[in-house]
């Protein structure tokens, strides 16, 4: 399967040589193919670079700063705008592991060619439907000079007053005043007073720091900040994760700057594509071999392993995972990621797997693999091992992201399917590594959020990319009351609610402890990647449905806030001239799972009416 370029439509050319306004020309306009977002950038009266995003003749954002300082020089200011080069380009590209099979990347380019003090960079500036990213590129004079950044000040004023949904890392989301927060990870999300929905985020991080939204240095304004680990940041303690400083040797490039704008809250999932458009693949073609699926994780014992491989093939799964611990204390240097306990027989269990058709997917800790990454692959290989979950990965400083980008590169050449856990946030690199099936991230299931939380994801950390969120199903034996704050049926409606091409389901689950197949049908046939997906309702917050298709078959995700929530939905997404059987699991009084089945067509309206915390999961399915 090959990535497919439709046409590069105009290239137009101004360098120096070309234009009698090379090096003069300060203001540039750079408008989406469909006309509705303006980048407007170049240099104020002081020479200063700066930006300002229009959408839909509504400003997005003020005139903002620019620039990074680099060797105690702050290339922003001063500047000397030296050429431009401006294109458009038009890009259908097969995505068979996303919420979309295929993926449109259609923007309009500029390059300016810029220089402070000696040092020559590029701005490179998108502008998508609805989106604008940046990136600096800066041009070294030879390929041993030395870099070192101590602040990036792209900054992002706001028009008017806004509520930031603040987290970071894995904690819970609070909405503040933009005046009135600490830092904040990307993606953030803001709303504004003016109505508009905006997302901030960065693309293709590969060897920087994770830069962090902080408080602007005039009102409703926001900055970059780079990377420090807030679970340490108010104490005095001496191994603060972070980064003061970044280093380059040699010419290097930035991560993108992303801002998407929306009019509605559903509008924002528009954009929960846009990393993967902005990375660069390392190949033209797609390794059609990658296998997306759902897991159960086995407890760490042979037998669990041998339990959970039925379990997983008689419901239609396609991993079994042994997590931490299976070859001993995770975080001692003497506990060999090569080695089983004695409680596992590795080989019976990979064997009993591929009969199966099952595969077997292997954690291994940050202490492991920073000393045996190489000599894992090659065993893990020689096993038959089918994928890889990293654990405690520094997701967040320059050198463990740098680390991490040629690790998640070995992975993926070697054939491995693989979850990074813990902080990591996705930057739209699994374009360029498709074994990167999915990563942690975020306040999963095991975690115990509650349902403001669950209604506030998809609008927020779900538009960077896939989330592994832990599943925590209940089963007859054991409800999990201390980490489930929502309802059986909210917990089904949300594998579709959301993404992640490897779902882990029944994190704490013992598969034979799941006795009601009524319950846990709905699991049996939702896939876990789709050919087209739409967020029909929602608010952050309150409440949200969504629809995602696979092949013929329409799969709905309906899920309630704190509060009770009634809407009707039309289903204008079916096909026309075809009826569908509709089947609802929803929760019924006895705190289980009831199904219905209705007929439907397209433009049909749907009745939701559910509790606070409740849900409800359909199939929509053609009548042959």
């Amino acid at each position: 399967m090959k990535y497919s370029v439709f046409s590069v439509l105009f290239i137009f050319i101004w360098l120096c040589g070309y234009s009698s306004f090379a090096g003069t020309r300060n203001d540039y306009k750079l408008v989406s193919p469909d006309k509705s977002t303006v980048l407007h950038i170049g240099l104020d009266a002081q020479g200063k670079l700066i930006y300002h995003i229009d959408y839909k003749h509504q400003t997005a954002l003020l005139s903002s700063a620019m620039g990074l300082n680099i060797n105690h020089v702050n290339i922003g200011d001063s500047v000397l705008i030296s050429g431009s080069v401006t294109s458009r380009h038009n890009e259908i590209f097969d995505w068979p592991l996303g919420e979309s099979s295929r993926v449109e990347n259609n923007y309009t380019q500029l390059i300016l060619h810029c220089q402070t003090a000696g040092v020559k960079f590029d701005v490179i500036s998108r502008v998508f439907n609805g989106s604008v990213a940046f990136r600096y590129r800066i041009v070294a004079k030879d390929s041993l000079q030395q870099f070192q950044l101590r602040n990036e000040a792209t900054s992002y004023n706001l028009p008017e007053p806004a509520t930031i949904y603040q987290y970071n890392q894995e904690s819970i989301f609070r909405p503040l005043d933009v005046n009135d927060f600490n830092t904040c990870d990307f993606p953030a999300t803001l709303v504004c007073r003016n109505h508009l929905y905006l997302t901030i985020g960065e693309a293709e991080n590969r060897n920087f720091t994770k830069c962090q939204l902080d408080k602007g240095k005039i009102k409703n304004g926001l900055a970059l900040t780079f990377y420090v680990d807030t679970l340490f940041k108010n104490h005095q303690v001496d191994h603060i994760n972070k980064d003061t400083l970044v280093r380059f040797t040699g010419g290097f490039q930035t991560p993108w700057r992303t801002i998407s704008i929306a009019s509605s809250a559903i509008g924002l999932h528009d954009y929960s594509q846009l990393y993967l458009k902005l990375t660069t693949p390392t190949s033209n073609t797609f390794p059609v071999f990658v296998k997306p699926g759902k897991l159960i994780r086995a407890q760490l014992n042979t037998q669990s392993g041998i339990d959970c491989i039925d379990f997983a093939s008689k419901h239609n799964f396609q991993y079994v995972m042994f997590d931490g611990g299976w070859y001993g204390a995770e975080f001692r240097t003497v506990s060999d990621p090569l080695k089983p306990i004695p409680a596992i027989d590795l080989p019976k269990v990979i064997a009993y797997g591929k009969e199966k058709g099952i595969g077997v997917i292997l954690y291994v800790n940050y202490v492991g693999l920073r000393s045996k990454l190489d000599s894992i692959l090659l065993q893990y290989k020689k096993w038959g091992v089918s994928g890889m979950k990293f654990g405690f990965v520094d997701g967040g400083t320059q050198n463990g992201l740098s680390w991490l980008d040629s690790a998640m590169r070995k992975v993926n050449d070697h054939g491995f399917i693989l979850d990074v856990h813990d902080n990591y946030k996705p930057t739209g690199l699994s374009r360029s590594y498709p074994f990167s099936l999915t990563q942690e991230g975020i306040r999963g299931d095991e975690n115990s959020p509650d349902a403001f939380h669950t209604t506030v994801l998809p609008f927020t950390r779900f538009l960077a990319g896939p989330a592994d969120f832990t599943f925590c199903y209940p089963n007859a034996k054991n409800s999990f009351v201390k980490n489930i704050k929502v309802s059986m049926a909210q917990q089904l409606a949300l594998t579709v609610v959301y993404f992640s091409p490897l779902q882990s389901i029944f994190w704490y689950g013992n598969p034979k402890d799941y006795t009601n197949e009524d319950e846990i049908e709905f699991l049996k046939y939702v896939p876990t990647v789709w050919d087209e997906s739409h967020y029909l309702a929602g608010e952050i917050g309150e409440y949200i449905s969504v629809a995602r298709r696979k092949g013929t078959t329409w799969f709905m995700g309906n899920i309630a806030g704190l509060s009770d929530w009634k809407q009707t939905i039309k289903l204008d997404f079916l096909t026309k001239g075809k009826v569908y059987n509709l089947t609802i699991y929803e929760d019924d009084d006895l705190k289980s799972i009831c199904k219905r089945i209705l007929t439907v067509k397209k433009g049909d309206l749907l009745n939701v009416e559910l509790k606070a915390k409740g849900g409800q999961a359909l199939i929509i399915r053609p009548v042959i």
